[in-house]
């Protein structure tokens, strides 16, 4: 390993649906964190690892900072806020908003309380409303509230400035091991991201007021070698009987649409072919449920 060989921790924060999934499995080449134009789609605080010949980054993508409406709610933000003050540093995401929102203004007033590094990732500068003068003066307003590290303009989805993002990771960690061996990607099970493939897909079909009320069990995952598949029992939990009626669909069409887009997803992950069997059951309330968020990994 050579001398000047860098590692460290990086956390990814922000508002929900600002792009923190997108730019984390960008980096990575990989889908691990699932991605949904539905805010608060990231519930655990998940880490993934980018190794290179210079350095490993471990990126910590947390839920997005927002005012918590229940139990799960509470545990999302305590899991976000607990990240800031154990890591090299902080990317700080946004989008190109020439009026700062109160959601930002918050997350700002948290780094005012710690000592870690923060840079300012404004995502989005792809989108054809985001004009060079909004941009700028995003910016300038940004910069009024907080000395930040660095500022660096992206586009998460086409890759735009990524590397400018990966030199500048690169100049302010600090000279460490690798944490990781060279082929992981995740501290994440094949099960957690399994299950997590299946939610993506559910979110993705579903209409607004279904998707927070759902969580992906993961019964059964057995591989056969012999014909060198995998096959994957799953319940996808929901909070109302309307809702279990939404999500099977006429005939069960709506399923069959989330099994079909998360069975590729699952292969693309596993390399093997895959049978996938959904179930769908009504657990009333159970982000209100202590012992049935734990149930479902939110500890």
């Amino acid at each position: 390993m050579e001398k000047d060989f860098k590692s460290g921790f990086v956390t990814i924060v922000g508002r929900p649906n600002v792009g923190k999934s997108t730019l984390m499995n960008k980096l990575i080449g990989q889908k691990i964190s699932i991605i949904s134009d539905k805010p608060q789609t990231t519930r655990n605080t998940i880490k993934t690892v980018l190794t290179n010949e210079n350095y490993q980054v471990v990126f910590i993508d947390t839920p997005g900072i927002h005012k918590p409406e229940s139990p799960l709610g509470e545990y999302m933000i305590k899991s976000a806020k607990g990240t800031l003050e154990d890591v090299d540093l902080i990317l700080f995401m946004t989008t190109p908003d020439e009026n700062m929102g109160n959601g930002d203004k918050f997350i700002i007033e948290q780094f005012k309380n710690i000592k870690t590094p923060v840079i300012l990732i404004v995502n989005k500068i792809d989108e054809a409303s985001v004009t060079k003068e909004r941009l700028i003066k995003t910016l300038a307003n940004y910069n009024e509230q907080y000395e930040f590290e660095d500022v660096i303009p992206i586009s998460a989805l086409t890759g735009e400035n990524i590397d400018k993002l990966t030199d500048v990771l690169y100049e302010k960690l600090p000279i460490g091991p690798k944490y990781f061996p060279d082929d992981v990607l995740t501290d994440q099970s094949e099960r957690f991201i399994v299950a997590e493939i299946i939610r993506e897909k559910a979110l993705y079909f579903l209409e607004q007021e279904v998707p927070h009320g759902i969580a992906v069990e993961i019964t059964q995952m057995k591989e056969d070698s012999e014909e060198s598949a995998v096959y994957i029992d799953a319940t996808i939990y929901c909070e109302k009987d309307s809702h279990k009626g939404i999500i099977i669909g006429k005939n069960g069409q709506m399923l069959k649409k989330i099994k079909t887009l998360a069975r590729k997803d699952i292969r693309r992950l596993l390399g093997v072919n895959v049978h996938l069997e959904l179930w769908v059951k009504v657990k009333k309330n159970w982000r209100d449920d202590k012992a049935a968020l734990r149930n479902f990994g939110y500890k």
